[in-house]
């Protein structure tokens, strides 16, 4: 099992690499950067704890918390239930009523499906009781 030399492991993250960055048609450099591992990882942790408290800020402190399932005022989301309930019988009822006036002008213009029915009913009659 190899040894761990923590001296070692630290040289390394201090090494120091350039980075240069080149136009590729005449060679020349545009940029240089002097880097190491431990710069690169420092640079690196610190634009995710950036954008990690950018993102929670974010979300706490502006309307955006609403749409977290659980995270809402109680009373809204019974408001909103409430709502959705109403507003799904409405619909029933708006169905029902097209439904109604459909059939209604259907009769009116004479397209009635109905068949009449035109064989004799016998019923009986009622029977006297003498006292």
């Amino acid at each position: 099992m190899a040894k761990f030399d923590a001296n070692s492991t630290l040289k390394r993250l201090q090494n120091r690499y350039r980075l240069v960055v080149m136009n590729d048609d005449t060679y020349e450099e545009v940029v240089t950067f002097k880097l190491s591992r431990l710069s690169v990882y420092v640079f690196l942790s610190t634009v995710f704890v950036l954008l990690t408290g950018l993102t929670v800020a974010l979300i706490v402190f502006t309307p955006l918390k609403l749409y977290i399932p659980g995270y809402g005022d109680l009373n809204n989301t019974t408001e909103l239930r409430e709502l959705k309930i109403r507003t799904d019988s409405l619909e029933m009822e708006m169905r029902y009523r097209d439904q109604y006036f459909q059939s209604l002008k259907t009769v009116l213009e004479g397209g009635s499906t109905v068949k009449v029915d035109t064989t004799a009913l016998k019923i009986p009659k009622a029977e006297k009781i003498d006292d």
